[in-house]
């Protein structure tokens, strides 16, 4: 059987496709990915190895071969503080021949350490495989290893994996990445998924991204990592990894959104010196020693990455101990280090201030949060900090929201048509000035307070309606404002008429039963005169700003818009 595997893995290959961070182009890992499955008898795909392999009852010992091919190919790329991403059939772990430490000899065999693998574990698959998967992932974590879950989203425990799992690494489905600037429910539903992930201390990966729209979109959701053809296909020439891909950077520096992440000003982290995992006990206990102010050790491995966070209360029972030193300074004993760490709240320094601070809410018991740069432990914002960010930061968004709708005001508006203008050569902007009609006899009539019910009901249809990162604002009273960026007129007018119907409709029940009924109510017009009035509608002028697009026109353009969308019952579109 050994030969027949041996000669069976000798055909084969591995092609490795890079996996990048989003917001500097920068590599952070390669997948291994096998080849020339068609060069062996009987074999239609990939996944037909493995299950030839099962069948033998030879799944483990070979997935051990075809480890060391992986390993042994990705120790020829010569690029720095590289991760290797490895699939593992789930099946391996009720094979009758697993056994652990084998990874750490193949490992050693290449002068690799142990933290430059990460352990792929895919979620797709039947009920049973699901078991077989949170227990690879328990046995794989307790040795230390980094953990992906692949194919995230399609398997059938969904979100009880991800709450279970104690992941490192999630990525999402290629299904859900495709097209997923132009689907609405994709984007809700990779947001939302993002949004847990980090808050539970998981990074994720964007897998399958192939446009530059989808790569702009997992960007600006929040992706930390992305992987597919847009960046490089997968290749077996080792030379064509690159460390940094200079035409995704190119990209990132172009786009210039107008939901700009806030960064987080130097002066809130402080710089904690860290603790190698791999040292020992007694240096531990010399680290507490040497700096006595911490409290607490951020740990990390030998590239630098977060790996936890040790307490000096933890280690306290056995340091001062009558026998404290003896025992850390015993090579048996300090190689138990890691009972000591502990899970580390930690953020991308590229998320910024608003999900640093949401992040922290979900565990106000937390004495800080870490921050990390490309993965890498930059530094720690401790508790005082973090209430003095979120005091300015509420400060700054009070300043600049309308304090009905708490949507963005003036300030941010005009920030929004600026870099419209200023970057129509790169992609083309949509401005949607919206006005309702006869509200000022309506606002006399039936009161203010029926009248913010108006706006109100308004701003949460808006916010409904258009995609999350729309930027919506409220100039004020009954005007309110839209950008959007990377659409069509076509869809831009279809989604905003079907918004003013349902407003119109809506608006109907403001009104008392008689006027409802009627269609119409009595008030009296800006010169006092008695006269009837339409119910509440609301026009809409949308404005494209495009390369062709002269700045000096815009104000002409939008008032002349303005005037001519009064009492219509669809938007108008212009550009200019």
């Amino acid at each position: 059987m050994k030969s027949k595997w041996l000669s069976i893995v000798e055909k084969l290959d591995y092609a490795f496709q890079p996996i990048i961070h989003s917001h500097s182009g920068k590599i952070f890992a390669v997948e291994a990915l096998l080849r020339n499955a068609e060069k062996i008898p009987k074999i239609d795909d990939i996944q037909g190895i493995f299950d030839l392999a099962f069948k033998d009852d030879y799944l483990y010992q070979a997935d051990l071969l075809l480890r060391d091919k992986a390993i042994k190919k990705f120790s020829e790329i010569n690029i720095e503080n590289l991760q290797l991403f490895y699939n593992l059939d789930n099946r391996i772990i009720h094979t009758k021949n697993y056994s652990k430490g084998n990874t750490k000899k193949i490992l050693s065999k290449y002068s690799l350490n142990k933290n430059i693998i990460c352990y792929e574990l895919s979620e797709k698959g039947t009920l049973k495989e699901q078991d077989a998967l949170i227990e690879m992932i328990k046995t794989y974590k307790s040795s230390d290893f980094c953990i992906a879950i692949d194919d995230f989203g399609i398997g059938v425990s969904g979100l009880k994996l991800l709450y279970f799992s104690q992941a490192n690494i999630i990525k999402i489905d290629r299904f859900f990445i495709s097209n997923i600037n132009t689907d609405s429910k994709k984007k809700l539903f990779c947001s939302s998924i993002i949004n847990m992930a980090h808050t539970m201390g998981m990074k994720v990966v964007a897998e399958g991204v192939e446009t530059l729209k989808e790569f702009y979109t997992c960007k600006n959701i929040g992706a930390d990592f992305i992987q597919g053809y847009f960046v490089q296909k997968p290749t077996v020439n080792v030379d064509e990894i690159k460390p940094i891909y200079k035409e995704i950077l190119k990209y990132i520096i172009q786009e210039k959104r107008t939901n700009e992440i806030l960064p987080i000003a130097d002066e809130y982290i402080q710089y904690i010196v860290p603790f190698n995992i791999n040292s020992s006990l007694h240096s531990l206990f010399l680290y507490f020693k040497e700096h006595s102010n911490n409290h607490f050790a951020p740990v990390i491995d030998d590239y630098e990455n977060l790996v936890g966070v040790i307490y000096e209360v933890d280690i306290k029972k056995i340091s001062y101990s009558q026998y404290g030193l003896s025992l850390a300074q015993n090579k048996s004993y300090s190689s138990q280090i890691n009972q000591y760490l502990k899970h580390a709240m930690s953020i991308e320094a590229s998320w910024g201030i608003d999900k640093t601070l949401e992040i922290f809410n979900h565990d106000p018991n937390s004495s800080g949060i870490f921050i990390t740069k490309a993965n890498k432990y930059s530094g720690f914002i401790d508790l005082r900090s973090l209430l003095q960010l979120s005091h300015k930061r509420n400060l700054e968004i009070a300043e600049n929201q309308n304090p009905l709708t708490k949507l963005p005001g003036n300030k941010q508006i005009e920030l929004f048509i600026y870099k419209s203008l200023k970057n129509r050569e790169k992609f083309i902007s949509h401005i949607l000035y919206f006005d309702f009609d006869n509200f000022k006899p309506f606002n006399d009539f039936y009161g203010f307070r029926q009248g913010d019910r108006a706006i109100l009901l308004f701003a949460e249809l808006l916010q409904k309606k258009y995609p999350n990162d729309t930027f919506i604002a409220h100039i004020g009273g009954d005007d309110f404002f839209i950008g959007i960026k990377n659409s069509t007129i076509e869809d831009v007018y279809a989604l905003t008429k079907e918004t003013l119907d349902e407003f119109r409709e809506s608006a109907k029940n403001l009104y008392n039963t008689v006027d409802k009924q009627n269609g119409f109510f009595c008030g009296k017009d800006r010169f006092g005169e008695e006269r009837t009035f339409k119910l509440l509608s609301c026009s809409c002028a949308i404005i494209e700003i495009s390369s062709n697009s002269k700045k000096s026109n815009f104000d002409y353009t939008l008032n002349i818009m303005k005037k001519y969308s009064k009492n219509l019952e669809r938007p108008i579109c212009a550009s200019f």
